[in-house]
Formats: structure tokens, C-alpha cells, sequence
């Protein structure tokens, strides 16, 4: 089955992208999950996104579009990336999950992708 990872990351931890100190532990953390994933055999797509001060959302209400810029989550941690995982159980997708290092500060979310007859 595949499942993603959904990693919502703590404001502090997105500030650690941009502060010159901290940004190498930051990301060393990151490259070594990600590398565990490959060398496990496990991932098959995945990516960083950018912070939430570069968010724009849209809804629709009575017909009426809104176009919105910026972070309006009803938490207070935002999505910061995701891995898709392809794995035999939500077991192990949950095993993989908390050690993402977005669960230490944040939370992490973990979706299966459903197949729906498409081939993956």
C-alpha cells in the first residue's frame, strides 16, 4: 500500500530553514529520514514545501471566489512536506511516521493513497 506522510512542522522549526545557525542540524535531520526511507526501499516521491508566509488560499462560498494570501490552518503548525511511502501495512507507515523529525515539535499525518484502478 502506498501512504504519505504528512509532516506539520512547529513555527520555530520553519524559522531553523532561514537562521545561518541552525540550518545544517535542521537539515542534516531531514536528508538522514529521507535517506532512511531510500535505503529501506520505501520512498517513492516526496518533497519540501515552502513556509507558510508563501501560502495563498482559495475557497468558494455562495458562488464567490476567495483568494487569500497566507497561512490560515487552524493550527498553529503548518505543513512543511511530505513523503510518499509505499509500505505492507498502516502499521509500518506508522512505524516510519514517528520518526519523522516534524513529530518531535509539530505532529505528522499519515494518509493511504487509495487506488482506485488507476495503476498506483
Amino acid at each position: 500500500m502506498k501512504a504519505m506522510i504528512l509532516a506539520f512542522e512547529a513555527p520555530g522549526d520553519f524559522a531553523k530553514r532561514t537562521d545561518k545557525a541552525q540550518y545544517k542540524a535542521y537539515m542534516d535531520e531531514w536528508r538522514a529520514y529521507g535517506g532512511a526511507l531510500g535505503e529501506a526501499g520505501v520512498f517513492r516521491n516526496g518533497a519540501a514545501l515552502s513556509g507558510p508566509d508563501m501560502a495563498t488560499t482559495i475557497s468558494v462560498k455562495g458562488g464567490r471566489r476567495s483568494v487569500e494570501d497566507g497561512p490560515f490552518s487552524d493550527s498553529k503548525e503548518q505543513l512543511g512536506g511530505y513523503f510518499v511511502i509505499e509500505v505492507a501495512s498502516l502499521e509500518e507507515a506508522a512505524a516510519w511516521a514517528k520518526n519523522c523529525p516534524a513529530a518531535k515539535n509539530g505532529r505528522v499525518d499519515i494518509r493511504v493513497v487509495p487506488d482506485y484502478g488507476q495503476g498506483g
